[in-house]
């Protein structure tokens, strides 16, 4: 991932081994507007992602508690919303005026909520996760290989005890854990070793300084990066949130003339100018950039997710992060911290962890960036300049598979050396 950094240095990119898992198809210029122009205003209209999610938060605000859920249908290109039974008609009628498919439902996100709070007192053991699913109208409790014996009985026991209508349970053959090792690789010395991530989004810190945010558990394992694996330091961690209330890290360049270009490099000198941050929208195609993996695709499964790792510093411990967003995007150590967006240039999220790899799939998390920047006082960019240019992106994401680009860095040899440390370093 290329972010360019400052006129006398180019940093270095490790987009890894790239399966393209059909991205040749996926990755084609969207030359379909919204049609706002509808003739009947009860007929759903058709919308591109970015589009279905404004329409979401629209109704969000619109509908109060008789909104209970959203999701982009990405075949019919049509915003799907869940309405409380029993409310009457009229939040039908406005949803269905404003361009959404309407759908009556039982759980409202109150009781969602209520059920995830309940799964967080008596479920929160490592290897295990939850978030709410507005397609079934449930939340989705996942357990990792590693939730066996009691305390599966004991996850099995508080899903069922909210409901065959509220919760489901499923198992990964994967083991949840952090990403830790790629975007543009960044290197720091913690533990005795060398530990990798991935800068995320470039951004323009409060006082107007240029920074990236990355991931928080990437920013509390070391306070230095460079952007080579025996290079000096270039930046130094700002604020970092791991574990709790999200995982991100706001990381300051050392040197204050540098030029953080708002793009993000797919690979084969292609870039995909990053426009706006956005909300991610269950069903929504996005794309994720890691320097081990390099480019994958995927699709956005939940919302306000949390997860709970097991602390890599107390065996006896939780690391629990909420907030997040599901996927079932592939990532693997290495890709932490990287980025996720959407083929038109908004920026989603930043690869915090998961199970499985990209031979074998899994689940993978990410922090959103809109709370990643409204907690750290950020913008995207070079102060939000060009926000608003999007000139080459969806060009830069069309024209076939992602090929292997050169990189600086031995990406092979670097996921290697990492993923061992999985288990020492956050």
């Amino acid at each position: 991932m290329s972010h360019k950094r400052i006129p006398k240095r180019k940093a270095a990119i490790a987009a890894g081994s790239v399966v393209a898992l059909g991205a040749a198809a996926v990755l084609l210029p969207n030359a379909n507007a919204s049609q706002d122009g509808a003739s009947n205003a009860a007929t759903p209209k058709t919308l591109k992602a970015a589009d279905a999610s404004d329409l979401a938060s629209r109704l969000r605000s619109m509908l109060g508690d008789a909104f209970a859920g959203s999701y982009y249908d990405a075949a019919g290109r049509q915003l799907v919303v869940n309405v409380m039974s029993g409310n009457g008609d009229n939040a039908v009628v406005q949803a269905k005026r404003a361009g959404a498919t309407v759908r009556e439902v039982d759980n409202s996100l109150a009781e969602l909520r209520a059920g995830a709070r309940t799964l967080k007192a008596d479920a929160t053991v490592p290897g295990t996760a939850w978030a709410v699913d507005p397609k079934t109208n449930k939340i989705v409790v996942t357990a990792d290989s590693t939730v066996t014996g009691a305390t599966w009985d004991k996850l099995g026991s508080t899903v069922r005890s909210l409901g065959s209508g509220m919760a489901t349970l499923k198992k990964s053959a994967g083991t949840f854990k952090t990403f830790v090792s790629g975007g543009d690789a960044v290197f720091a010395q913690a533990g005795g070793g060398t530990v990798r991530c991935s800068l995320g989004f470039n951004v323009t810190a409060s006082d107007g300084s240029p920074a990236f945010l990355t991931a928080g558990h990437c920013g509390v394992a070391a306070a230095q990066w460079s952007d080579s694996r025996t290079g000096r330091p270039i930046a130094t961690v700002d604020q970092a949130t791991f574990p709790g209330e999200g995982d991100f890290s706001l990381v300051k360049y050392d040197d204050p003339n540098t030029q953080a270009a708002g793009e993000v490099d797919v690979g084969g000198g292609r870039t995909v100018r990053i426009a706006k941050a956005a909300e991610a929208t269950v069903g929504a195609q996005v794309f994720r950039m890691g320097s081990t993996t390099g480019l994958h695709d995927g699709t956005v499964t939940g919302l306000d997710a949390t997860v709970n790792f097991q602390s890599e510093t107390d065996p006896n411990s939780v690391d629990t992060v909420t907030g997040l967003i599901q996927t079932d995007v592939c990532a693997e150590p290495g890709d932490s911290g990287g980025s996720l967006f959407t083929q038109d240039g908004s920026a989603i999220g930043l690869t915090s962890g998961g199970s499985g790899d990209c031979t074998t799939g899994g689940e993978t998390f990410f922090q959103p960036v809109t709370t990643a920047l409204q907690a750290t006082g950020a913008t995207l960019g070079d102060a939000g300049a060009g926000a608003g240019d999007q000139a080459g992106g969806g060009d830069a994401l069309g024209g076939g598979t992602a090929e292997p680009s050169a990189t600086a860095a031995d990406p092979a040899g670097a996921a290697a050396e990492d993923g061992s440390r999985l288990t020492e370093t956050h």
